[in-house]
């Protein structure tokens, strides 16, 4: 008997990323064409050219669809790559000055809230069926801004006197979509300008005194 082939699984993990590509896709132009009510997993389905089961077989209805497209625009892809191993992440370990570690860290963040703002939006608005979820994605930034708290500490840089766990609160609350959207939507403040305070703000609460960034200069900022 000649001996089987064994089982190459390629076709069918390639078939499974275009499927899951294009009921994202689906998902966010249905999401802000006709709001969070009115979109179905029906209409996401039949807009992706796959079947309702499909949807539900990977993303379990519409509160997974919307971590799921929550997840693919905070890391800008679909890379099954935590957050905490992705280069920018690891660009502001590796940074050798305090005040560039938080200007890596501030650009990530600027550029993620950018990403995420028009989700948050929306999906702020849509009641008590994505709570949850929100209030996963919170946790998870919280886990993150302790990360870096616990990295400054290890290296020596936090501020005489500074606790870990104020410190990362105050991360938490300064890099939240919601004042992301305040200060851009609501003050006018352009991306840069945004990126400068933050870094500035979190270096003043954050790192010993001697690595103080100097105040942005709104008039400038870009």
């Amino acid at each position: 008997m000649p001996a089987r082939r064994p089982y190459d699984a390629t076709s069918r993990r390639e078939s499974a990323a275009r499927n899951r590509a294009a009921v994202l896709a689906a998902c966010r132009e249905l999401l802000f064409r006709d709001g969070y009510h009115r979109m179905t997993v029906r209409s996401v389905a039949e807009q992706a050219g796959v079947s309702p089961e499909t949807v539900y077989k990977t993303f379990g209805g519409k509160p997974g669809l919307m971590k799921a497209l929550w997840d693919v625009t905070l890391a800008g892809d679909d890379e099954p790559v935590p957050i905490r191993d992705r280069p920018q992440i690891r660009a502001v370990q590796s940074a050798a000055e305090p005040g560039e570690k938080l200007r890596r860290w501030a650009g990530f963040v600027a550029g993620a809230n950018q990403r995420l703002a028009p989700l948050y939006g929306l999906l702020a608005q849509a009641g008590p069926e994505v709570a949850q979820m929100l209030a996963t994605t919170q946790q998870e930034r919280l886990a993150g801004v302790r990360a870096l708290v616990t990295h400054l500490a290890g290296e020596g840089l936090l501020a005489p006197g500074c606790d870990q766990a104020t410190a990362a609160d105050t991360c938490w609350a300064l890099t939240a979509p919601g004042l992301y959207l305040d200060l851009t939507a609501g003050r006018g403040w352009q991306v840069g300008q945004y990126e400068d305070w933050l870094v500035w703000i979190l270096t003043a609460n954050l790192l010993t005194p001697a690595s103080h960034a100097p105040t942005p200069d709104r008039t400038d900022a870009t």
